[in-house]
């Protein structure tokens, strides 16, 4: 019997003396794949997105035309250090966190928005009205 167990004891593989010198880095590969297409795909993108957004909130001037974060659209009235002062209406002045703004509208794309918005109802309006009545 103890001729069994000293051949199955010298069957079993060691473990530690054989295995390639790579092996380790090999078990961590796809950790760091992973983190590498986090960072491409998520993180570089996003800071990036945020060095802008932060180059045009310190590039706000008198003038400009906003949009908030809520929506409102109106006319830089006045700009102070962590606020402006938004005109809306002939009558109406609003104060907002510089951080509020959303965007800034550039005279070029309000139009061309407003074009195709004007395009699309009178497609819809043409493919709304039956044949016969043309």
């Amino acid at each position: 019997m103890s001729d069994l167990v000293f051949h199955l004891l010298m069957a079993t593989p060691q473990q530690g003396g054989d295995a390639p010198a790579g092996a380790g880095i090999m078990t961590f590969l796809p950790i760091i794949a992973i983190i590498a297409i986090f960072y491409f795909l998520m993180i570089r993108p996003q800071s990036k997105k945020q060095k802008e957004t932060q180059k045009m909130l310190g590039a706000l001037k008198k003038g400009d035309k906003v949009v908030t974060i809520g929506g409102i659209h109106g006319t830089i009235q006045t700009v102070r250090e962590s606020t402006i002062i938004l005109k809306v209406d002939d009558s109406t002045k609003i104060e907002f966190s510089r951080s509020a703004v959303s965007s800034i509208v550039t005279p070029g794309k309000e139009k061309e928005g407003r074009a195709e918005e004007k395009e699309a109802e009178a497609s819809e309006s043409e493919a709304s009205e039956p044949d016969g009545e043309k």
